[in-house]
């Protein structure tokens, strides 16, 4: 495996993910994948393309750099990259991680504040008297 790079992107989060071969490490915008994502949920979500192509973590290094958007979003744009650089480097993959869904980027974004309303729907206060 040479060095794969593959971008994903949620909302406003936008994560770069590069694996290669290595031992293990998983490295988050300089720090440790534990530190980064302290969550379990998010750690077991991230990693889902890894087990759902049955491949090992011990074998590769990931490199990630994200920036942007909330925890979650965060997490959903380096598993999007992540099945993205998986594709990338055996393109049989590909149907196990879109049958799943891990290819597939959620556009859904804010909606815009229109102008005569408190919000993107929300109206302003009617007072009738």
């Amino acid at each position: 495996m040479q060095e794969q790079s593959a971008t994903g992107r949620r909302k406003t989060a936008v994560a770069s993910v590069r694996i290669r071969t290595g031992k293990g490490k998983v490295d988050v915008n300089g720090r440790s994948f534990d530190q980064y994502f302290p969550d379990e949920y998010q750690r077991k979500m991230i990693m889902a393309p890894l087990e759902t192509v049955k491949q090992k973590v011990s074998s590769m290094d990931i490199i990630v750099r994200v920036r942007g958007g909330g925890n979650e979003a965060q997490a959903e744009s380096v598993r999007l990259g992540l099945a993205r650089a998986l594709v990338k480097d055996n393109s049989e993959h590909r149907h196990a991680l879109k049958e799943v869904g891990y290819l597939t980027r959620d556009s859904r974004r804010k909606e815009r504040k229109k102008y005569g309303r408190a919000g993107a729907r929300k109206r302003f206060q009617f007072s009738k008297r």
